[in-house]
């Protein structure tokens, strides 16, 4: 049973990096899209991709980093995690250019690292 609770947990995980991975695509693509050709803009910038990415990214983090620090007992995860979901959402409190880009990437990366180290421990400890 604990094995199958840890494999659900480190499917959480990878999801969550998977999902900073394609949050950080669509920044970059974004920037160079819409800079270079001017195309997409309003798909691509639109707030409720961004919102919903945020709240994609908290469910999936609430579930395994949480999980992973009720588990393991490390804050790093924790704290590392949170730290980027608080740049996230403060990058959707600014206007959509660089600013906003420089934040969410920080985040994603962040959020990415606070996975990645929720994953040490599982294949060493639990």
């Amino acid at each position: 049973m604990a094995d199958t609770f840890l494999s659900i947990r480190q499917r959480f995980d990878r999801a969550g990096i998977l999902l900073a991975g394609l949050c950080a695509l669509h920044c970059v693509a974004t920037i160079v899209v819409v800079s270079a050709l001017g195309l997409g803009s309003h798909f691509l910038l639109s707030p409720e991709i961004h919102r919903f990415g945020l709240a994609l990214a908290l469910i999936i983090a609430a579930v395994a980093i949480g999980w992973g620090a009720l588990k393991h007992r490390r804050a790093a995860p924790f704290v590392t995690a949170m730290t980027g979901l608080t740049f996230m959402g403060g990058a959707l409190a600014i206007p959509h250019g660089a600013g906003e880009a420089i934040l969410t990437l920080i985040g994603v990366v962040l959020v990415s690292a606070g996975h990645l180290l929720n994953l040490r421990p599982a294949s060493r400890s639990d």
